[in-house]
């Protein structure tokens, strides 16, 4: 008897690369994404109704923090390079955990900034080292972990959400901050779970001069250098990545206010376009992740990739042109392809972002790529509400300027992938989002 999608994802599951490592990390990413959907979408309405700050100082103290939280990327990656990844795993928990018990405590403006600020850097620094981790138990099967991951990621923003919903719909403060404290404890949680995680073997160092066959196989390209500060290919690449990373901004911002401000369609179909883009990500980003398993099989990912950002943006453009019909039917057609071009562009990024690393250096590249997601996060609702407020031909040009993205990108990596090994980048030494 066939199996159904459902089936399949749960099979997928049940084969997770890396042994026990593997399923304790899908867990702490359920764990985390459960906490993360609990408070997410309530954060602004508990400033505001508990903590009691005024619409300017909550926009104020998203943003700062959130620009401080960039700089948690690169730190905890450099950092990673240097101590046992489990170790500062634990420790980045911890300071989550605290920093949000700690907002609990007070109504200060000031110190709601700086705690909320110490846990995004915390938050920023905990995604970059829980990716490092993966990779290194993963091994060869790195592709297909992180679609294992990201499919248990939406499964706990989905239980996380339901939950927040029902805390909403109660509306008291003592329900805001029981959703706090259960985003506190996923992660206490969480660092307790990674105390139960063997620390996974690092990439050998490279050996200055050594003609030994182990050194010779971790080393780098020797035309790359070993920071990622100073390697042009990748700081561009990361560059074009935090324009990739707009798809999160156009979901989350972009299509809600298109719905409501520039079409005839229904104002409920905006959570059922979240609900469709999570269901396509549980059932479709394990099989998709087959097309990317080498570093060359992720850069030809890059054509397909432009393709769906283009039908996604000019579907949403569309939108605006018709009746209700005719929106509603835009308006799915452009949130499937768009949720599509999310999946390829995790499964491409996922693997290139360590084929063009060292292997001696991954956390630091890793840090670095990790400013892509986070800046992405600060101008990407300016795109989506510039978007939004230009008009359909604004949608036409977002596409093109994705997909003309997405060739300069292959054409990046192509040249940048050019010395290394093929048909894998992941040394068998190295056999852990949003």
């Amino acid at each position: 008897m066939s199996q159904t999608p459902i089936h399949r994802a749960f099979a997928a599951l049940a084969r997770t690369p890396g042994g026990p490592d593997g399923r304790r990390v899908l867990t702490l990413s359920l764990v985390d994404k459960t906490g993360t959907g609990l408070w997410s979408g309530v954060c602004v309405l508990y400033f505001s109704t508990v903590a009691g700050l005024g619409l300017a100082e909550v926009g104020l103290l998203i943003a700062v923090s959130c620009g401080i939280g960039i700089a948690g990327a690169p730190i905890a990656g450099r950092i990673a390079d240097r101590v046992p990844i489990t170790r500062l795993l634990v420790w980045l928990n911890v300071v989550r955990a605290l920093g949000a018990l700690a907002l609990l405590t007070t109504q200060d403006f000031w110190l709601l900034l700086a705690y909320s600020a110490a846990g995004s850097l915390a938050d920023r620094g905990a995604n970059v080292t829980t990716k490092l981790y993966a990779a290194r138990i993963a091994g060869p099967d790195r592709v297909r972990f992180q679609a294992l991951n990201r499919t248990v990621m939406n499964i706990g923003f989905g239980i996380g959400g339901l939950a927040a919903a029902g805390a909403l719909a109660i509306g008291t403060v003592t329900a805001y901050r029981a959703l706090l404290l259960g985003d506190a404890l996923s992660y206490v949680a969480m660092a307790l779970i990674t105390l139960r995680c063997t620390e996974p073997t690092a990439p050998t160092k490279v050996v200055a001069g050594s003609d030994h066959p182990a050194d010779q196989a971790t080393a780098p390209p020797a035309t790359r250098p070993t920071s990622p500060w100073r390697d042009r290919t990748y700081l561009l690449y990361t560059l074009t990545e935090t324009v990739l990373f707009l798809d999160d901004a156009i979901f989350k911002v972009g299509i809600p206010l298109w719905i409501v401000h520039a079409t005839d369609a229904p104002h409920g179909l905006a959570p059922l376009l979240m609900v469709l883009n999570n269901v396509l990500v549980v059932l479709c980003q394990v099989p998709l992740a087959r097309f990317g398993t080498t570093s060359d099989d992720a850069r030809r990912l890059l054509r397909p990739l432009a393709l769906a950002f283009a039908v996604g943006c000019l579907a949403m453009a569309a939108s605006a042109l018709g009746g209700p019909w005719t929106a509603g039917v835009a308006l799915v057609v452009g949130a499937t392809a768009l949720t599509f071009a999310e999946m390829v562009h995790a499964t491409a990024s996922w693997e290139l972002s360590l084929a063009l690393a060292p292997e001696q250096a991954q956390g630091a590249y890793l840090g670095v790529h990790g400013l892509a997601a986070a800046g992405q996060r600060s101008i990407g609702p300016l795109v989506a509400t510039a978007a939004v407020a230009a008009g359909p031909l604004a949608w036409a040009a977002l596409g093109a300027v994705l997909a003309l993205t997405c060739a300069g990108q292959d054409r990046l990596v192509r040249t940048g992938l050019a010395p290394t090994p093929p048909p894998l980048s992941v040394p068998p030494v190295t056999v852990s989002e949003h």
